[in-house]
């Protein structure tokens, strides 16, 4: 289960929200041209990545904000950004450009500082996105928690999108991370738990201000607890494949 839009995309254009798309992907098409040595990239991840040994001796506090713009796969970078270009142009269009981009790092500072609390003595590179996007996703649930959301779900060989309320989305992807957060390591197989749990509570928290000054309960009465413009309807439509039926 994993969504794939919003029914809530923003009326301004996301200037932020494209140029942070467009900058993790060319960082990691530059990794793929030309980190093509194993100790070139064991190097690269050194200088740049997140290593909370490093941080907890005093050294490259730096990462904490270069992390946040390098991504281990393919996949881990798609998901990443499918998940900011979904929320992240309506915290734009209610935050600004500039202070959205500054919302954005100081999450994924707040994000890699909780991973780096959680273990400080481990060696473990983090990289991604994730955590400053999960604090994007915190500041979304505040503000727009019965946006509509469109999840596909796959079971097996059944493929289905339906539309379901953020809050039960966001949610639900919160308390997994936070169980994932205490239960297991603290990579959890290769996943800073901590890191998505801990940049979705500065998102939240955050945000607050925000919400206040639009009236907080007020305004979620004014917008019914979506982004406050007309919602976008999407039409679904059938496959041409011709069905055989059977005799």
């Amino acid at each position: 289960m994993f969504p794939i839009r919003d029914h809530n995309p923003s009326e301004r254009t996301p200037y932020v929200t494209f140029a942070l798309i467009a900058i993790n992907i060319a960082i990691y098409l530059y990794g793929l041209a030309v980190l093509n040595s194993d100790a070139a990239l064991n190097r690269f991840y050194y200088d740049y990545a997140m290593i909370p040994a490093r941080i907890a001796a005093g050294e490259n506090y730096g990462s904490f904000v270069s992390s946040i713009f390098l991504h281990a796969g393919f996949m881990h970078l798609a998901g990443n950004m499918l998940f900011l270009w979904i929320f992240g142009d309506n915290m734009e269009e209610e935050m600004g450009h500039i202070p959205f981009l500054i919302f954005y790092l100081v999450c994924g500072i707040g994000a890699s500082w909780a991973q780096m609390i959680a273990d400080p003595a481990s060696p473990v590179p983090t990289v991604g996105a994730s955590g400053a996007i999960a604090g994007v996703m915190g500041g979304y649930l505040l503000m727009f928690p019965k946006a509509k959301v469109d999840i596909l779900i796959i079971l097996i060989i059944i493929f289905r999108i339906i539309p379901i309320p953020a809050f039960i989305m966001l949610g639900l992807w919160f308390a997994l991370q936070l169980f994932q957060s205490f239960g297991s390591d603290t990579t959890g197989g290769g996943v800073a738990y901590w890191a998505h749990s801990g940049g979705f509570i500065f998102g939240a928290l955050l945000t607050i201000p925000l919400w206040l000054r639009r009236g907080a309960f007020n305004f979620w009465h004014r917008t019914d607890m979506h982004p406050p413009h007309p919602e976008a309807q999407y039409k679904y439509v059938k496959s041409s494949v011709p069905v055989v039926r059977r005799r």
